[in-house]
């Protein structure tokens, strides 16, 4: 593969860490541009990583940051909305991709691939999935300007230091004698983050991927009340799961969303109304076998911290 200059927004999030760890593998020289430097300084044991601190909503500076770059990957999700404009939906995922999109042809940026998810449409019932969904389209309407533009619709994502496996762990563990769960027949495919970060490294050079949506999933569909039961199986915790129905699981947003963290909102609620699964899973039509949960997750449930992580990415990186 031809080794590339990539700029990154969200390059400090999950699938950005690995991501920026695949590519720094492959060599190829990674501008990382995040809002503070500072918290992001172990990025750089990736030797070919260079972090740029600037304000990614400011179409301006992105204009600046994308020159001289071959890609531009827009990995920027939140999953709850925030009290500041950065932390909108719409500022984050539908605002922002435009700005992307426009800063990608000003510059003369020939590639992008932008981060979606399953189930982004412009009906789907919550706000999240709109925003993604007008995200997307943002991304695709350049196309028309002759940016080279492919999309990537993951459903949960999975790895060593997800948010998912390791949060469920966290909350059984806290939880005294059961657990009770909102929305416990939600379905989801989760799909591993190495096999994400395949499927865009994938598409860097392949231009039969050009205009494409990819849904990402791994290889089999579970409810979300055997996920959180298989968690607690792998991480030895012994907690009766309470499944709860619909009135209570709304209950149970509206309370929740008022705790620092917001661990569960009504919009996270809305989501879980329709099933994370593919229709036709992307991995398999660009030559990626889906890995399953039970090969990777019982290797780091419940094991993970900050020092394991730092290790990881060093190792990641080549470094010892």
């Amino acid at each position: 593969m031809e080794k590339k200059k990539v700029c990154i927004l969200g390059g400090s999030g999950f699938v950005g860490r690995h991501l920026c760890a695949a590519l720094a593998r492959g060599r190829h020289r990674i501008r990382v541009l995040t809002r503070r430097r500072e918290t992001v300084r172990d990025l750089l044991v990736f030797p070919t990583l260079e972090l740029v601190e600037t304000d990614v909503h400011l179409g301006s500076e992105l204009g600046v940051h994308f020159q001289d770059c071959d890609v531009v990957v827009n990995l920027v999700g939140i999953l709850n909305e925030g009290s500041s404009e950065a932390e909108q939906f719409e500022s984050a995922h539908a605002a922002l991709a435009t700005k992307v999109a426009e800063a990608c042809r000003s510059s003369r940026v020939p590639r992008l691939l932008h981060m979606s998810a399953l189930n982004a449409t412009p009906d789907a019932p919550s706000k999240y999935l709109r925003s993604k969904a007008k995200g997307e389209d943002a991304a695709h309407r350049a196309a028309a300007a002759g940016l080279a533009v492919t999309s990537f619709q993951p459903s949960v994502i999975f790895g060593f230091d997800d948010s998912f496996f390791n949060r469920f762990a966290h909350l059984l563990t806290i939880s005294p004698w059961f657990f009770p769960l909102a929305c416990p027949d939600s379905r989801f495919a989760p799909v591993y983050v190495e096999d994400v970060v395949r499927a865009f490294l994938k598409s860097l050079d392949d231009k039969s991927s050009h205009g494409k949506r990819y849904q990402l999933c791994g290889p089999r569909t579970y409810t979300l009340l055997e996920l959180v039961e298989y968690t607690a199986r792998v991480a030895g915790i012994r907690r009766s799961v309470v499944e709860l129905g619909e009135d209570l699981s709304k209950l149970q947003a509206l309370a929740l969303e008022q705790l620092p963290g917001k661990p569960f909102s009504y919009d996270n609620y809305l989501s879980l109304q329709v099933d994370s699964a593919c229709d036709c899973n992307g991995l398999v039509k660009l030559g990626i076998a889906p890995t399953s949960i039970e090969s990777i997750v019982p290797g780091y449930l419940g094991k993970e911290n900050k020092t394991g992580r730092y290790e990881n990415l060093r190792s990641s990186a080549g470094r010892t």
